[in-house]
C-alpha cells in the first residue's frame, strides 16, 4: 500500500516537473540561453525515465533519476547565485548563459511584467551594428527575480521528488526482503517432485 500511494504522488510529482521544465525551456529559448537549454533537456529526459522506473517499479531508473536531482538542485543554486550575482559571478557574462555566441540573456529582461522598453538612438559606438540598444523602465518585477522564482520552484519540487524516490526505493526493497523470507526467492524453499530412475534388475547367468 505504501509503495503504491508513493509511486502515485512521485508520478504527480514528475508530471508537475515535465510542465515547469518544458514553460522553462520555452523562455530558454526565446532568451537563447544555450547553456539552460541543454541542462534543461537532460532533465526532462531524466524525468521521463522517472516517470517510467515509477510505473515499472524498476529500482535502476529510479537512482538514477534521484541522484540526477541532486545535480538538477546544483545547477539551479547556481543559477539563483548566478542572477543574484553571489560572490564572484555576474549576469552580464554572455559565456556562462550563452556560450559567448550572442548577447542575449533572459527573455523577461525586455518582457516582465509592466516593463518598457524604449529605443536608444542614436546608439553607442560600442553597441554591435546588428543588436539594438534599448532601455528599459518599470519593471513590477526585475527579470533576475523571475528567474530566481523559476530555479526556486525547481528546487522545491527536485526535493519532493528526491524524498519520494527514496520511499519508494526503501519500500521495494523491504517488500523484496519480505518475499525473500517467505521463501519466494529461495532456491530450497520448494523442490518439486524428482524422479527417480528405476534400475531393472537382469539376472546373472555363470558359465562352467
Amino acid at each position: 500500500m505504501g509503495v503504491c500511494s508513493g509511486r502515485c504522488t512521485l508520478l504527480g510529482i514528475c508530471g508537475i516537473q515535465l510542465a515547469c521544465i518544458l514553460e522553462r525551456q520555452i523562455f530558454d529559448f526565446l532568451g537563447y540561453q544555450w547553456a539552460p537549454i541543454l541542462v534543461n533537456f537532460i532533465h526532462i529526459i531524466v524525468v521521463i525515465f522517472g516517470i517510467f522506473g515509477t510505473i515499472q517499479c524498476r529500482t535502476r531508473y529510479i537512482t538514477a533519476y534521484a541522484v540526477w536531482l541532486v545535480l538538477w538542485v546544483s545547477w539551479n543554486v547556481f543559477i539563483i547565485c548566478f542572477y543574484l550575482e553571489a560572490g564572484y559571478l555576474s549576469k552580464e557574462r554572455d559565456l556562462i548563459m550563452t556560450f559567448n555566441i550572442s548577447m542575449h540573456r533572459s527573455w523577461w529582461m525586455e518582457n516582465g511584467p509592466g516593463c518598457m522598453v524604449t529605443a536608444v538612438t542614436p546608439a553607442p559606438d560600442w553597441a554591435p551594428e546588428d543588436h539594438r540598444y534599448i532601455s528599459i523602465s518599470d519593471c513590477f518585477l526585475e527579470y533576475q527575480y523571475i528567474e530566481v522564482a523559476h530555479s526556486s520552484l525547481q528546487i522545491f519540487f527536485a526535493l519532493a521528488g528526491f524524498i519520494y524516490a527514496c520511499y519508494i526505493l526503501k519500500c521495494i526493497s523491504e517488500e523484496e526482503d519480505s518475499f525473500d523470507f517467505i521463501g519466494g526467492f529461495d532456491s530450497y524453499g520448494y523442490q518439486g517432485p524428482q524422479k527417480t530412475s528405476h534400475l531393472q534388475l537382469q539376472p546373472m547367468y555363470m558359465s562352467k
